[in-house]
């Protein structure tokens, strides 16, 4: 979907878009349920941290990576994430770190080479896909780590309403100065659809869940919830996209969910 979108509007243009509309339906969920929106002092640092790596870092570097890369294999290199997630989260949280987990990085780092490794001389003349879709992995991956580092005291609706209009700021700040003239008055019926699920869905309904998820989970568990989603996003961007499915997504695939799994297991 944010493909589809991105082919019609510009990237800084869609994720102010996307993140203002999507902060104020959250806003607007707490208000009709009657919440306070009150945050405490001492976690509005970690509040703008966490927003900045949760948000502002996975959103930019995501919708630039999907300019430069084919849909599918851009899901393959963002969901890598759960393999940074478990890393950080022996280093910050001290959560072990077994020789399994280990395996997975190795195995997760020879799928991407699967990927991308008969196109490596493509991306030495412009490695920018691979480079940003990596960039957003590594960004949720901290951003996922912080949400159980910092130990806030937020309800999840407050707290995924706060870091999505926190991070939104850098977003709207930048987009002011590098697309001032916003050119989205005629937009495709495909883009719109498109923008509109990514709001509802993405921007509303998922970072609220993810967030739960990430609560009530270690953080490296949690983080093998986004194993279908290069699945997903591999075979839908075939049948929506029509981009092209072979052995080397196939294969890249495999390898990468296999390799994920293995941070679910332990010694």
């Amino acid at each position: 979907m944010m493909k589809m979108a991105l082919g019609e509007i510009r990237p800084w243009t869609f994720r102010s878009l996307c993140l203002l509309l999507g902060s104020f339906g959250i806003f607007a969920i707490i208000k009709i349920s009657r919440l306070r929106l009150s945050i405490p002092k001492n976690e509005i640092r970690p509040l703008i941290i966490l927003a900045l790596f949760n948000v502002t870092g996975w959103h930019l570097f995501s919708a630039y990576g999907l300019i430069y890369m084919k849909a599918g294999r851009a899901a393959i290199v963002a969901y890598t994430m759960p393999v940074w997630a478990s890393i950080l989260a022996t280093i910050l949280l001290q959560e072990k770190f077994t020789y399994l987990r280990i395996l997975g990085l190795a195995l997760g780092m020879l799928s991407l080479a699967i990927l991308i490794g008969p196109n490596i001389h493509v991306m030495r003349k412009d490695p920018l896909g691979a480079l940003f879709m990596i960039g957003a992995a590594i960004s949720w991956a901290v951003g996922t780590v912080l949400i159980k580092y910092f130990r806030f005291t937020l309800s999840t609706l407050n707290l995924t309403a706060w870091q999505s209009i926190i991070g939104t700021f850098p977003v709207i700040i930048g987009t002011l100065i590098i697309e001032p003239f916003p050119e989205i008055s005629n937009l495709s019926w495909r883009a719109l659809i498109a923008t509109v699920y990514v709001i509802v869905l993405g921007n509303i309904y998922c970072y609220w869940a993810w967030i739960k998820v990430v609560q009530l989970f270690p953080a490296g568990l949690a983080s093998t919830g986004s194993l279908a989603i290069p699945v997903i996003g591999v075979f839908s961007s075939g049948l929506i996209l029509r981009e092209p499915i072979g052995i080397q997504e196939i294969s890249a695939l495999i390898v990468m969910v296999f390799a994920l799994s293995l941070v679910l297991f332990k010694h």
